[in-house]
């Protein structure tokens, strides 16, 4: 006998519920395409090396720009630390002045009181702490001798100048209070550009890593390929110069003018010679501190930041430099790349955040940043794009 009762449509159960297979189908789409949607961002939020290459080059940077600005302000810091010693000790040499001369005035007014040889207005006019009110009182002013005339003006005169050394005295430690504040702003911005900096690197998978050092020896063999191209170049200025300057003699010498000629080439040798000297002594400190660290804010010995080394390899040369790459720019002659000899600046990007000092061949010795050490290196190690000027110093 033939059951009376529906068969069950084909499906699953979810919570109690009958559920046809297409829509469990529909459902699991829905629930694949949502994970895939979810874990997208996840993916496109992660930079790619060469962003992460970028970023962190930007921060050493700006961390460099930041140093520059904290070595200013701590060169400015210790110049007005020191006038406001000058100043204080001003302050307190005028106030004994000042004393003495108060005393003087007082010994005077209790002499004429006791001998009653000044009326009490004379005694007041001497003990006052202003006198200079009492100076057109020509009746008064009659009535004194010549020494107590000379001791109410040693007094005004003092008086004047001790409030005037308070006031730069206070002036200066106001200023000294806010270079002191650029001071650890600057610091704190470096600190953070390079805790931020780590931070990128920390992240990185070893695999990362190993893709990101190859990425660095490819730039490093285009940037020794750039300087191989200036050196050529600079070498074949030198020979068409040399050639020209033995066509310049063998010409002069058949004429009238070859006295005058030579006067004039040997006019310049002196200052060539005298400048290759110093550089030749600049250079030479500057490879001793090859594979001494970076440390940003460090003038030497044990470590140096850029324009620190710099500084330091040219004072080696008996020529003082400025602090900060800001002011080393200036600090010379401004020559083209073609001209640039041994010695001289390299100067990087825009903000002038880094140099180096050339050694020749497109080569150049610098410390580079923080986790590096000084080393010699080529002056495209940045590409071309980043080279600012070259400077001359001496």
């Amino acid at each position: 006998m033939a059951s009376h009762r529906k068969s069950r449509p084909a499906g699953t159960r979810v919570a109690g519920i009958r559920t046809p297979a297409l829509a469990t189908a529909a459902l699991t789409s829905v629930a694949l395409l949502s994970q895939s949607a979810n874990a997208a961002p996840e993916a496109d939020d992660k930079p790619s090396l060469e962003e992460v290459e970028k970023k962190v080059d930007d921060l050493y940077r700006q961390a460099e720009s930041a140093t520059d600005k904290y070595n200013a302000a701590k060169e400015k810091t210790a110049k007005q630390r020191k006038r406001v010693d000058t100043l204080l000790d001003g302050v307190a040499q005028r106030t004994q002045k000042l004393n003495e001369a108060r005393e003087k005035l007082g010994s005077f007014a209790a002499a004429q009181y006791r001998t009653g040889a000044s009326a009490p207005d004379t005694a007041t006019f001497l003990l006052a702490d202003t006198p200079q009110d009492y100076f057109d009182q020509t009746q008064l002013m009659d009535r004194m001798t010549g020494r107590q005339k000379i001791a109410v003006a040693d007094y005004v005169t003092q008086q004047s100048e001790t409030m005037k050394q308070r006031q730069e005295a206070t002036e200066s430690l106001e200023t000294l209070n806010e270079t002191q504040g650029d001071l650890k702003t600057a610091k704190a911005t470096v600190q953070r550009k390079l805790a931020e900096a780590r931070e990128l690197l920390s992240k990185l998978t070893a695999e990362e890593k190993a893709r990101l050092a190859a990425i660095e020896r490819e730039k490093q063999q285009e940037a020794a390929r750039k300087a191989a191209e200036l050196a050529r170049q600079q070498a074949a200025q030198q020979q068409a110069q040399e050639e020209a300057a033995q066509q310049q003699e063998s010409g002069s010498s058949s004429s009238s003018g070859a006295s005058s000629s030579t006067g004039s080439s040997s006019s310049t040798a002196p200052a060539d010679s005298s400048y290759a000297t110093k550089a030749e002594k600049a250079l030479a400190f500057a490879r001793a501190q090859i594979g001494k660290p970076y440390v940003w804010g460090a003038v030497g010995p044990g470590s140096y930041d850029c324009s620190g080394l710099t500084q330091a390899a040219w004072k080696a040369a008996g020529v003082t430099l400025p602090r900060t790459t800001w002011d080393q720019v200036n600090a010379g002659t401004t020559v083209s790349l073609t001209n640039a000899r041994p010695g001289d600046l390299v100067f990087f990007y825009d903000d002038l955040s880094h140099v180096g000092i050339y050694i020749g061949n497109g080569m150049m010795i610098h410390a580079p940043k923080p986790g590096t050490y000084v080393r010699e290196e080529s002056i495209y190690y940045d590409g071309e794009s980043s080279i600012h000027s070259v400077v001359r110093p001496a």
